[in-house]
């Protein structure tokens, strides 16, 4: 049997969740077998959950009153508070444990914080360390004016913009050249630059990963920003920073085997790949649309994951209710656009890979929906399998 645990929205967000759910199906037989068997841990609003690297502990953002709280397994389908909650900020939306073990990074969307939470010997959490606030890279304290614009013109002229210019593989599904008639991306010519208005830039912390060299990244939706942290013993200390486009949104990021990192926007509906050099600054080395299928404005990216290999990353996107799949090339540097399928569900917030297949969470039509993947492809062929959860924005291997 597999398990799956569940977070999601309750009534302090808008959702009918009430903590942490179970969802099972028998090995081998999940795509069509799935079902959801209730609550397990009461919470409010539990939207991010994450395990412990080695403990059977789980860890959830509780969105909603800006806490974390750790939860340990106590059997087969049942989970218990472990410790008291503690106090992350506003709208905490995503956690990311390190894989020492000793601490966790929680990323809060309403107030922009990045906070380290210490971690003990058994998993509870017993401090937390707010980082320094994120500064605006086009805002008054940049440069000194009310308002500008910015020319991307050189900044993105080392990127490398992705073409789907190689012959597709056959699925269920059409293809992007297939479907659009296209044989080639949009000329890449960044748009004219917009005027930013400081006042209405805000910071919005969103998500964290562990880089393989021991630091952190981290997104800021509103600044267009993602931040490199060092650990230190008493927090935090931002090593340096790689600036995106203006507006683009940097939401959620992936590492990949090869090293790269790879980061959707919620705004401009991209994927962006960041490399380390030699003088481990890390940098933008290449940048493609999600999907010619998606538009900017009525499309929302959530959440970008990889198949094990590193050889797709697929996101979720919010409007359209689909999934993009995306081939990766190369030494990871190279991102390419492969295709697009329905996600089965409505405002598809978060999903997950897992034996063959893409479990994904419809928050606003509570169900968890399940899309097979090709084995040789990796392109998605259809929905399987929809189970009813109530508001599931987050859904991790139990």
């Amino acid at each position: 049997m597999t398990q799956f645990w569940v977070g999601g929205y309750g009534s302090d967000m808008g959702g009918e969740a009430t903590g942490i759910s179970l969802l099972e199906g028998d090995e081998g037989r999940e795509p069509t077998t799935l079902a959801h068997r209730g609550t397990v841990a009461g919470a409010a609003s539990p939207s991010w959950l994450v395990r412990h690297p080695s403990l059977d502990v789980v860890y959830a953002a509780l969105e909603g009153s800006g806490h974390v709280q750790a939860f340990q397994r106590t059997g087969e389908r049942s989970l218990r508070a472990l410790g008291a909650p503690i106090v992350a900020g506003d709208a905490v939306c995503h956690l990311a444990v390190a894989p020492s073990g000793d601490h966790l990074i929680a990323s809060c969307y309403g107030d922009g914080r990045v906070v380290r939470i210490g971690l003990d010997a058994a998993g509870r959490t017993i401090s937390a360390t707010g980082a320094d606030a994120a500064a605006d890279p086009y805002g008054i304290d940049a440069v000194g004016t009310d308002t500008l614009a910015i020319d991307f013109t050189q900044v993105l002229a080392s990127v490398t913009v992705a073409a789907a210019t190689e012959e597709k593989p056959r699925s269920g599904l059409l293809l992007f050249d297939e479907m659009l008639g296209l044989n080639a991306p949009a000329d890449p010519e960044p748009e004219p630059a917009p005027v930013v208005d400081p006042d209405a830039r805000v910071s919005h912390a969103h998500a964290a990963a562990f880089l393989p060299d021991g630091r952190i990244a981290t997104t800021d939706l509103g600044l267009d920003l993602v931040r490199i942290w060092r650990p230190a013993p008493d927090g935090l200390v931002e090593d340096h920073r790689v600036v995106l486009p203006l507006g683009v949104g940097p939401r959620h990021l992936v590492v990949h085997p090869s090293g790269h990192v790879h980061v959707v926007t919620e705004y401009s509906c991209e994927v962006f790949t960041l490399e380390t050099g030699i003088d481990g600054q890390w940098a933008l080395a290449a940048a493609t649309t999600v999907s010619p299928g998606v538009g900017v404005g009525v499309d929302f990216p959530a959440e970008l994951s990889r198949s094990r290999d590193g050889e797709t990353l697929y996101a979720g996107v919010r409007g359209s209710n689909t999934i993009a799949a995306l081939r990766v090339r190369g030494d990871g540097s190279i991102v390419e656009p492969l295709a697009l399928a329905e996600s089965g569900v409505d405002w598809p917030r978060h999903h997950l890979v897992h034996d063959g297949a893409l479990l994904v969470a419809g928050q606003r039509s509570d169900q968890i929906g399940v899309i097979e993947l090709d084995e040789r492809t990796g392109v998605p062929r259809g929905i399987r399998h929809r189970t009813s959860v109530p508001a599931p924005t987050c859904i991790l291997l139990a």
